[in-house]
């Protein structure tokens, strides 16, 4: 039985689901288009050139979690799943999940977006194990701030490796890592079998300079590794 981490923005899903949460509000009416489109679209450029401030994202990103009560919230998640999240799962991603699963892997969805937004979708893959970034939350509201540490960069190992602590014999068993990002670096290098997949241009320096496979999940049928593997 191996361990099988998956990102999720770009990976599993051909899209990035913090990013569309956000347009989603915007076009539900339930922020401000124009203020927020602005600081999106900057927030997401950061992200892409590895400069980003995840705790003023989370500030950002947060608000409205912090502004409407949870099962609003949940009824808006709901629509937005439907409407924009299921047609960014291509059948490559759900056929590399599955066939983790039918190995007998721990599957594990582990994902700087924060877990309001993702659990749902790690459901969607039947992936049980979700290590995100968690807002924090005071009696029944969520606050604009994240508990703990957030899985993001370095924090992805640490978080992973809290995840491990009571999992003995996970935390040696066979690793695989499958990630679009650069920002994942820390991760890739940590596991015994990393997996650059549709990877953005320092992703795709890094994994040609370290000989890993490069996995293309958006379109095709079944996934297809390229000559690195």
């Amino acid at each position: 039985m191996g361990l099988a981490l998956f990102d999720l923005d770009h990976t599993l899903l051909n899209g990035d689901s913090d990013h569309e949460w956000a347009r989603f509000l915007m076009d539900e009416g339930i922020v401000d288009r124009e203020a927020s489109n602005r600081i999106n679209e900057q927030f997401y450029a950061d992200y892409a050139a590895g400069t980003l401030d995840i705790h003023a994202f989370a500030r950002f990103a947060f608000a409205p979690l912090a502004a409407h009560p949870i099962e609003m919230l949940k009824s808006w998640r709901a629509r937005y799943l439907r409407e924009r999240i299921e047609p960014m799962i291509t059948d490559a991603a759900r056929a590399l999940v599955k066939r983790h699963r039918d190995s007998g892997d721990t599957l594990v969805l582990i994902t700087a977006t924060n877990s309001f937004v993702t659990r749902p979708i790690a459901e969607l893959f039947a992936i049980e194990h979700l290590i995100a970034t968690e807002p924090r939350r005071v009696d029944d509201r969520y606050v604009a701030e994240i508990e703990g540490i957030p899985a993001f960069r370095e924090g992805k190992v640490a978080r992973l490796d809290e995840w491990l602590s009571s999992r003995p014999a996970l935390a040696e068993a066979e690793s695989w890592f499958y990630s679009d990002s650069h920002n994942d670096l820390p991760l890739l290098e940590r596991v015994d079998h990393p997996v650059a997949v549709n990877p953005d241009d320092k992703l795709i320096a890094a994994a040609n300079a370290r000989g890993w496979p490069i996995l293309d999940l958006r379109a095709t049928a079944q996934p297809k590794l390229s000559a690195n593997a």
